[in-house]
């Protein structure tokens, strides 16, 4: 039975965390005391410094030698139910929308990723342990904390796995339709950190060896972002538990055919100059100013060519269709080989535009039949250029089965490619698990939690205590942590224009999944698992706290029902406290 000061010692706990949102509310909202610059500086430290060591101080604190293990098993089972539902889901066929003209339906995983979420992945860490420990005491601290570390290790990475999967398909089947089955290989450039919206661009290359492979580069778009002036973030909270890097990465360089640069009626730059890939006709590429705070690119022309591709535009004579076009970079980068010719340009270009890249007459007066090793043009040898023509134009039969198999119900065939070609599995898993990689070495919630479960290991098993000048340094912003991450909440929730963004009946679905759904899953997983008493009433009610804002800050990123998640923190965080008494007081009573 629970007693009026059991529901005030939990109120105690709890209330001064909302206390905190609406003061950060008010303050943009209402008073109107902090700027969107000064909120971002806010969420920047709260994601570099509080959020991580709190993490550290939490993990750190706790005994991973007396685990519950069935707690931990009921949780991943459930994880684990929740997975297999969706991704049987994932694998049926796709049933028609209804009468025709309607807006597109999201593919299944789209559904699956968000439905996850949802249902599985609440906030744990800022609501969770505050909560549970004024319900349940200390032990039940002890116990989230268990979650958090498979949460932080384990399900945030595989959610990421799942969001740079949808990602990378998205990328090659838009970038590289008609080559995706015939991919061998894959790039990816050191200055790429995410596949997500815009941030990566990708082409298919003939390699040396004759090989197609797949070049990831960083997006024009974002390298010109880098190179302006920094605006503040529309984000705010969201930063909290996700830290973007490279944010100086070295642009990226420009790939224009010579027909192009001649049309614009001007000379190519000379080596010096450094130019970045454009989105931008060829008019505009040379209104675009050199790059001052980067090492100039390698240049593809000698004198020789300069001078002749000058006199080539402004000689009244001369026509530029008879020009042999050569594909130049202004900008390979050093982990590039430079023999590679790039010849699908994202699958802008098919197999007539390989015969481009031959010359089939003399080169004019003045223009070097002898290349340099370090251009990208024409380099490699002719065997391997055929042979990738050969591929093209009519398919050997490797490629046709593959992309038959990869076409599904569509068909198969060039048709199926440019619906959704798919490149094969080694190459898929290849790169997302490079990005996977690049993104949790870039964030620091994963040294957190990973040196934080490191020293438990350590501290607990030879009995070493902390120095206390180490504890202390850390403890003096972990103690901030709480408070400023839910400072940073608040932040988030005044930024936004509505609590509700995805409608009033699609918020009712999300707060049923939230609330209803995912704690009845967790009911049956801790049943099964031999769950019983306080323990049972500590895996349900943790299952019906709100939803995290991890899952929110992917969502964003990639674009992905963004505006669902979004009214899962804030709505959910206005709703949680009294469900979560709701919860407790019913449990109680059983």
């Amino acid at each position: 039975m629970i007693s009026w000061h059991d529901l005030y010692t939990v109120l105690c706990a709890v209330v001064p965390l909302y206390v905190a949102m609406i003061l950060a509310y008010g303050s943009v909202r209402w008073w109107g005391v902090l700027t969107p610059d000064q909120c971002s500086g806010i969420n920047r430290f709260v994601a570099v410094f509080a959020v991580p060591l709190l993490s550290f101080h939490c993990i750190a604190a706790s005994n991973p030698y007396v685990m519950n293990l069935r707690f931990v098993a009921a949780d991943t089972l459930q994880k684990v139910i929740v997975l297999a539902a969706l991704a049987v889901w994932s694998c049926l066929p796709a049933r028609g929308g209804g009468g025709g003209g309607g807006a597109t339906r999201a593919p299944p995983i789209d559904w699956s990723i968000t439905l996850f979420s949802l249902s599985t992945l609440p906030n744990t860490l800022i609501m969770g342990i505050p909560l549970l420990v004024a319900m349940y005491g200390r032990y039940s601290g002890d116990l989230l904390v268990q979650v958090v570390v498979l949460q932080c290790i384990v399900w945030y990475t595989l959610l990421l796995v799942l969001f740079e999967f949808r990602a990378a398909r998205a990328l090659i089947a838009g970038q590289c339709p008609d080559t995706a089955a015939a991919i061998a290989d894959v790039r990816v450039d050191p200055d790429v950190v995410s596949l997500a919206g815009s941030q990566a661009e990708a082409q298919a290359e003939v390699a040396p060896d004759g090989r197609v492979r797949l070049v990831v580069r960083r997006s024009t778009s974002v390298s010109r972002r880098s190179l302006a002036t920094p605006r503040p973030s529309n984000l705010t909270g969201v930063e909290i538990y996700s830290v973007s890097s490279s944010r100086n990465a070295t642009p990226r360089g420009s790939s224009f055919a010579y027909g192009d640069v001649s049309a614009t009626g001007a000379a190519p730059p000379l080596h010096g100059a450094s130019m970045r890939m454009s989105s931008f006709g060829a008019a505009d590429l040379f209104s675009l100013h050199s790059s001052r705070q980067h090492t100039p690119r390698p240049s593809s022309f000698d004198e020789h060519t300069v001078r002749a591709r000058s006199a080539a535009a402004v000689a009244p004579s001369y026509d530029p269709k008879d020009m042999p076009t050569f594909e130049w970079s202004s900008g390979a980068s050093a982990a590039s080989e430079v023999s590679g010719l790039p010849v699908f340009r994202g699958g802008e270009h098919r197999a007539k535009d390989v015969r481009r890249l031959v010359p089939s007459e003399a080169p004019p007066v003045g223009m070097s039949r002898a290349m340099r090793p370090g251009e990208r043009v024409a380099s490699f040898k002719a065997e391997a250029l055929q042979d990738a023509l050969a591929k093209l134009e009519s398919g050997s039969a490797d490629q046709r089965q593959n992309v038959k198999d990869d076409g599904g119900e569509n068909g198969g065939g060039a048709g199926a490619g440019r619906a959704g070609g798919q490149a094969p599995a080694g190459v898929m898993m290849r790169l997302i698990l490079t990005m996977v990689w690049r993104r949790l070495i870039r964030n620091p919630n994963t040294y957190a939690s990973v040196v934080g479960l490191t020293w438990s290991l350590i501290s607990f098993r030879f009995l070493i205590a902390m120095p206390i000048i180490v504890r202390n340094s850390i403890s003096i912003l972990s103690d901030a942590g709480l408070g400023m991450a839910m400072f940073s909440l608040g932040l988030f929730m005044a930024m936004q224009p509505k609590i509700v963004a995805c409608g009033n009946s699609v918020a009712a679905i999300t707060m049923a999944i939230r609330f209803l759904l995912g704690p009845a899953i967790m009911a049956a997983t801790s049943a099964a698992v031999g769950l019983r008493g306080t323990l049972l009433c500590i895996a349900i009610v943790q299952a019906a706290l709100p939803q995290g804002i991890v899952p929110f800050v992917f969502a964003k990123e990639y674009d992905l029902h963004a505006a669902i998640l979004c009214t899962g923190v804030i709505f959910g965080m206005l709703i949680g406290l009294p469900i979560a008494l709701v919860y407790y007081i019913i449990l109680g009573l059983l």
